[in-house]
C-alpha cells in the first residue's frame, strides 16, 4: 500500500490515471451500445465483425506514423488532440441515434475516425508512462494502470448495458461524450513530462525503425506476436451481443455483465500484480496465461449457462492480464525513451490488429460456421499458437527476470 500511495503522490501520473479512467469507461460503454445497436438493426453476426473492421483499417494505416510522431512531438498534446476527436465521434453517435437509424453504416462511418484517434493516441499514451514515475516504481505503475483499465472493463459494460436497456443508445452515447470531456480536461491539466525527442526526420526508414528494433529483440517479438495471434483467434468477446441474444437469452443487461466478466477477472489479477509483480519465470507465466486464455474460450463457447459463461470469461480476463503485464514491461523496459513511441506503435499495431481484426474474424467465421463452432475453434487455435510459439521463441520461453528497473 505504501508503494501505491507513493505512486499517486506523483501529480502527473495521478492526472494521467484521472484521464485514462473516464475515457476508457466511455469506450467500454460505447462498445456495448454500438454492438447492441448494430445487432439490433441487422441481426447479422458479420456486422459485429464489421464494427471491428471499420476501426482496424484506419488503425493499421495510422499507427506506425503515429509512433514516429510520438517520438518527435509533445505526447501530452497528442493525447489531448485524440481525445478531442473521440469526443466528436461520441457526439456524432448521439446525433445519429436521436435522428433514428435504419442502417448500421452511419455507425461504421463514425467508428473509422474513432479508430484513427485510438491509433494516434496509443503510442503516445504508452510512451509517456515511463516518464511519469521513477524507474523502480514502473512495474507497480504498469500493474496499477492495467488494473484500472480492467476496472473500466467491469464497470463500463455493466453501465452500458443498463443504460442502453433502460434509456436507449442516445443517452449511452451522451454519457460517453461527458466522460471523454472529463478525460480531456485531466490531460490538459497535466504538465508536459520530460521527453527525449527523436531528431530523425519523418521518413519511411525512421517510421520502420520501431519494426526493426522489435525484430532484433526476440523475446519482445515473441511476446507481441503471441498476444496478436491468441486474441486474433480467441476473439469470443466480439460475439457477445449474439451470445446474449440468441444462446444465453439474457438481453442487453446480461450483455453488459458478460462484457464486464473478463474485466472482473483481470482486475483481480491486476490488483495481485500491483502488490506482487512477476519477478521470476516471466516467460513461463506468459505462455501459461495465453494457454489458459484459450481453454477458457473453449469453455465459454460450449456453455449454455449464464453462470458458467461468466466464470469462463472471468478466467479468460485474468489469464489475459498476465500476458499483458509481461508484454508491457518487456516493451517499455527494453526500449530507450527516444524510440518508445515507434516501438509502442508496433506493439499497438499488433495488439490493435488482434482486437479489431479478431472481431472481424470472429464475425466472419460465425457467419460461416455458426456462433459456437467459431468460438470453440478459435480457442483451439489459440492453444495451437502457444505450442508453436514455445518452439519458435525459446528466448521468451526461458525468460526469467525483466531488465533491472
Amino acid at each position: 500500500m505504501t508503494a501505491l500511495r507513493t505512486l499517486l503522490r506523483e501529480r502527473s501520473f495521478a492526472l494521467y490515471l484521472a484521464s485514462r479512467v473516464p475515457t476508457l469507461l466511455a469506450a467500454q460503454i460505447q462498445t456495448v451500445a454500438v454492438g447492441a445497436q448494430v445487432y439490433g438493426l441487422t441481426h447479422k453476426p458479420l456486422d459485429l465483425g464489421l464494427v471491428g473492421l471499420s476501426q482496424f483499417l484506419p488503425f493499421l494505416l495510422c499507427v506506425l506514423p503515429a509512433g514516429q510522431l510520438a517520438d518527435r512531438v509533445d505526447r501530452r498534446l497528442i493525447m489531448a488532440a485524440c481525445l478531442l476527436l473521440e469526443l466528436a465521434c461520441s457526439i456524432a453517435l448521439v446525433v445519429f441515434s436521436v435522428r433514428g437509424l435504419t442502417s448500421a453504416w452511419p455507425i461504421f462511418a463514425v467508428m473509422a475516425p474513432f479508430g484513427i484517434a485510438r491509433a494516434v493516441m496509443s503510442p503516445a499514451a504508452q510512451a509517456v508512462m515511463p516518464n511519469l514515475v521513477a524507474r523502480d516504481q514502473f512495474a507497480s505503475a504498469v500493474a496499477l494502470n492495467s488494473s484500472l483499465w480492467q476496472f473500466t472493463t467491469i464497470v463500463g459494460p455493466a453501465v452500458g448495458g443498463y443504460v442502453y436497456a433502460g434509456f436507449g443508445p442516445a443517452i449511452a452515447y451522451a454519457i460517453t461524450a461527458v466522460m471523454m470531456a472529463a478525460g480531456l480536461s485531466a490531460v490538459l491539466a497535466m504538465a508536459s513530462p520530460p521527453q527525449t525527442r527523436s531528431d530523425r526526420g519523418a521518413t519511411l526508414r525512421s517510421v520502420g525503425e520501431g519494426l526493426a528494433f522489435v525484430w532484433r529483440r526476440r523475446p519482445v517479438l515473441g511476446a507481441i506476436s503471441l498476444d496478436l495471434f491468441a486474441v486474433l483467434f480467441g476473439g469470443a468477446v466480439a460475439l457477445l451481443p449474439a451470445y446474449a441474444t440468441d444462446i444465453l437469452q439474457v438481453g442487453p443487461q446480461g450483455l453488459g455483465w458478460l462484457r464486464a466478466a473478463p474485466g472482473m477477472g483481470a482486475a483481480l489479477m491486476g490488483a495481485w500484480l500491483t502488490l506482487r509483480p512477476i519477478r521470476q519465470r516471466a516467460g513461463f507465466a506468459m505462455f501459461a496465461g495465453v494457454a489458459i486464455f484459450g481453454l477458457a474460450t473453449i469453455v465459454f463457447g460450449l456453455s449454455r449457462s449464464f453462470t458458467v459463461s461468466m466464470c469462463a470469461l472471468a478466467v479468460l480476463g485474468a489469464a489475459d492480464m498476465v500476458s499483458v503485464f509481461v508484454r508491457h514491461l518487456l516493451v517499455q523496459l527494453e526500449t530507450p525513451d527516444e524510440m518508445r513511441g515507434r516501438v509502442g506503435a508496433v506493439s499497438s499495431m499488433f495488439i490493435g490488429a488482434s482486437n479489431e481484426l479478431g472481431e472481424f474474424e470472429s464475425g466472419l467465421t460465425a457467419a460461416w460456421w455458426g456462433l459456437v463452432p467459431a468460438v470453440v475453434v478459435g480457442g483451439a487455435m489459440t492453444l495451437m499458437v502457444v505450442a508453436i510459439w514455445v518452439v519458435l521463441f525459446p528466448a521468451l520461453r526461458k525468460l526469467d527476470r525483466f531488465a533491472q528497473h
